[in-house]
């Protein structure tokens, strides 16, 4: 079981001494599951989740590549008719983000033997999901919106159950049956950011094909569900997407932070909506919340906020935050990154969710059956929030572009700092000693060499310096 821990120098506390909390928290989520090592979801839980064996693959899988291999490879279930991604749950509707979370793996690594694991349990998953979920009268995929399995994230329309006058708490509890759709899972809705990843898993499949020297498949149904997304979530008035259709959602301005930060990484908007979304997301003090605003149903007390809408979930800030690098919004990103920084290094450790007032670990409000509206708790040491907040330190200063070539950077210094290192970072068979510096050109050096990139053949231990003019 090994884990590499890179050292960060920013000069700026807060940073530093997050990083160091988030690789503690990191790699102390690491523990044995049916006799290998993973990464399970934080301190709470004991198993892995095919959601969060993604994004921790996504924002941290580098740091330990065996064993991100290994959380993959735990959550894929074989059949008769082949490799499946399943891990037993019901919370099915964004279980594609695996193909994301593995195409990082791959680009970590270059993986050969495991992008053909992955291929098969990505095709198969989608020919099933195309089956069961996909509505050919919109082109979109029916399903919750991705991580948001609380019932708070979601309209009136699906809290009551037929049988009881109890309140569910999660979504796959499933609304009344007159609500259902006549296939699959039943779940009527649609969600900006689970469509995202559908589009997202089309690409992976097409790239995992060309890496493994195979003619690409899916590439009408991407270009389709790109139109459809835009067609059918774009909102003209707000300046933003959607978050759902087919709920009833009173607000049709209502924003999904995760959804707009996959429209942007997943290259969905196009033309001059990505400056539109960036400029008329709402940000609250603490960051980017999970959904804006929170249900109505939840509102009226002062401070009081819900579970799935309104509060700050750090690995969608995370999202987020690479978008925003991405797009070029360097400055924001950092914003965003230093918000996390701060709450982390105030209590010492990575919390679940935080108030968004306050930036205190705080669980929100939500129905839990019998017992009515409660306040929940905030797990602690959540995974792909410390997981997150490496990925934020790798996007913002040496702004890492991983491809199946290599490493390409393209760096960023807050006004005041004039260097940062980030030292014994794993890169495929090497470790790189990595340095931005201010200075009057902006060039790459590997090893005193300029270059325009890192090979992904690179090995052995490497200093970079990065020059930024």
């Amino acid at each position: 079981m090994t884990i590499s821990i890179p050292t960060l120098n920013t000069g700026i506390p807060s940073v530093d001494k997050s990083f160091r909390i988030a690789c503690g928290d990191f790699a102390g989520n690491i523990a044995r599951f049916q006799n290998n090592p993973v990464i399970i979801a934080g301190m709470d839980y004991d198993s892995p989740w095919i959601r969060d064996a993604a994004f921790n693959t996504w924002y941290a899988g580098m740091l330990c590549p065996n064993i991100a291999k290994n959380t993959l490879c735990s959550v894929l279930t074989r059949t008769e008719n082949g490799l499946f991604i399943d891990d037993g749950s019901e919370q099915y509707w964004d279980k594609i983000i695996w193909a994301w979370g593995a195409w990082k793996y791959y680009l970590y690594t270059g993986d050969s033997e495991f992008i053909k694991t992955a291929l098969e349990a990505v095709e198969n998953t989608l020919v099933q999901l195309i089956r069961d979920e996909f509505d050919e009268k919109d082109g979109l995929f029916r399903g919750g919106a991705c991580f948001q399995d609380g019932i708070a994230a979601y309209p009136d329309k699906f809290v009551s159950r037929q049988r009881q006058s109890a309140l569910v708490s999660c979504l796959s509890d499933r609304p009344r049956p007159e609500f259902l759709a006549d296939k699959g899972m039943g779940i009527p809705c649609k969600a900006l950011s689970t469509n995202c990843l559908y589009l997202a898993a089309y690409e992976v499949a097409d790239h995992m094909r060309k890496e493994s020297g195979l003619p690409e498949r899916w590439k009408k149904e991407s270009s389709k569900l790109r139109s459809r997304i835009n067609e059918n979530f774009w909102n003209d008035a707000a300046g933003t997407y959607r978050y759902l259709l087919d709920a009833d959602d009173p607000n049709p301005a209502r924003q999904e932070g995760l959804g707009h930060a996959f429209a942007i990484l997943y290259r969905i908007a196009g033309g001059n909506r990505e400056e539109k979304i960036i400029r008329n997301t709402h940000i609250t003090p603490q960051g980017l919340p999970c959904v804006w605003p929170q249900y109505e149903r939840y509102g009226g007390t002062e401070g009081v906020y819900a579970r799935h809408s309104g509060l700050i979930w750090p690995q969608v800030c995370v999202a987020w935050c690479e978008a925003l690098a991405q797009a070029g919004y360097r400055e924001m990103a950092f914003d965003e990154m230093m918000k996390l920084a701060e709450k982390a290094a105030r209590v010492y450790l990575f919390s679940e969710i935080y108030h968004p007032e306050t930036g205190l670990p705080y669980g929100g409000i939500q129905e839990d059956g019998a017992r009515g509206m409660v306040e929940w708790a905030s797990c602690r040491r959540q995974t792909w929030c410390a997981s997150g907040f490496i990925s934020m330190v790798l996007n913002v200063f040496p702004g890492v572009r991983y491809s199946p070539s290599g490493l390409a950077f393209s760096p960023y210094l807050p006004e005041g700092t004039d260097e940062i290192s980030l030292s014994d970072f794993p890169y495929r068979q090497s470790r790189l000693n990595i340095t931005v510096r201010r200075n009057t050109s902006n060039r790459l050096l590997i090893n005193g060499k300029e270059s325009e990139m890192i090979d992904s053949e690179i090995k052995g231990t490497n200093d970079i310096i990065i020059n930024l003019r």
